[in-house]
């Protein structure tokens, strides 16, 4: 088996050539095609994530200790099981749900692995997709997407449903209502299209590239403003009705401030972005307000088979993407890290491409 890992944090990712391993128990092989490549392997591997003040959330906290292998949205054919995998779906395209938990705790004996105090996440805590191969725990996790292509089924499992499950957490509200995204990015983008893909109408993108502006509105989103300048505050003020919900895929402190400072009375702000850092905040204004201040992770299972359908059912517009060859991984995280990426891109395991990627 063929993989790119993290040897040091920090450092670029390295290939490694091992065993391919083999299912135990519930477990099944599948052999990687496709692998997205996101923005939070950016903190992966850098080794921690930035909880502001000078202080870090070490990735060895997490259960993590190198050699890592990386990519938690992986998609490929299935190969084999394990001898208490049941009946499996061999020889066929599968897309693997990533947020496996330890499957014996409360959250997950109610389908939310992805809340799982002891996380087994593939990509973080088990082997990932940045593999020719990668064992997944049971086939519960294993998702048909027949219909859609197989180069873009992969950021199901992370963009779209970390953007699904973050918009449903703004309802319940009105086609009308005004909804912010934070960033323009792969996650900004897929949560123009997802919103679109609700019945939403009134979406405004927040993205200090305006080479990223035609892009979110090719998407779908109505107004294009730039965070960073000085009346925009004033700007997403005055849209009319008001600001209902933001969803901020940055996580920085500028972004929050901004975010929640916009919102309407009664309105929401759910944060998914990891950027990092902290933000003072007065508490009386939050009740006199009547404001919600909400966290999202990922999603559960239910809610990817929910994403699935919706793009199936031709509702979910496809973002832009790129692909990549294994070897390319570092060079696109590197990219990612400083802003460079429109839509999302996408590792071909079999392509032994080089040169840059397409």
């Amino acid at each position: 088996m063929i993989s790119q890992d993290v040897v040091e944090w920090g450092k670029p990712l390295q290939q490694a050539v091992r065993e391919t391993p083999m299912p135990h128990g519930t477990e099944v092989l599948v052999k990687v095609k496709y692998c997205g490549v996101c923005h939070s392997d950016v903190h992966i591997r850098d080794g921690y994530f930035d909880l502001g003040g000078g202080r870090k959330f070490q990735m060895s906290d997490r259960g993590m200790k190198p050699p890592v292998t990386m990519g938690h949205e992986p998609f490929g054919v299935v190969l084999s099981g394990g001898p208490e995998a049941g009946p499996l779906p061999v020889g066929e395209d599968r897309l693997v749900y990533p947020w496996t938990g330890c499957g014996e705790c409360a959250r997950c004996q109610e389908g939310i692995d992805n809340w799982c105090p002891t996380p087994r996440f593939i990509g973080i805590q088990r082997a990932g997709g940045y593999a020719d191969h990668v064992l997944v725990p049971h086939p519960r996790y294993l998702i048909d997407t027949k219909g859609i292509d197989p180069s873009y089924a992969p950021v199901l499992a992370c963009s779209g449903l970390t953007t699904y499950s973050a918009a449903r957490k703004l309802m319940p509200c009105k086609p009308k209502d005004w909804i912010v995204v934070m960033g323009a990015g792969g996650l900004g983008l897929m949560a123009v299209a997802m919103l679109k893909a609700m019945g939403h109408d009134n979406i405004a993108v927040c993205e200090i590239d305006e080479s990223k502006w035609q892009t979110a509105r090719n998407m779908g989103a109505m107004e294009a403003i730039d965070p960073s300048k000085e009346d925009a505050l004033a700007k997403l003020q005055a849209l009319q009705g008001g600001v209902w919900g933001v969803i901020d895929f940055v996580g920085a402190q500028n972004t929050a401030t901004l975010g929640i400072a916009s919102l309407r009375k009664g309105g929401r702000y759910v944060i998914v972005g990891l950027y990092g850092g902290e933000i003072p905040m007065s508490l009386v204004p939050i009740a006199q307000r009547a404001i919600t201040i909400s966290g999202t992770y990922v999603g559960s299972l239910q809610e990817l088979h929910e994403v699935v359908d919706l793009a199936k059912s031709g509702k979910l517009k496809p973002i832009p993407i790129a692909t990549c060859s294994m070897d390319q991984i570092s060079e696109v995280l590197d990219r990612l890290k400083a802003g460079n990426v429109i839509g999302r891109v996408v590792c071909e395991i079999d392509s032994q491409k080089t040169g840059g990627y397409k």
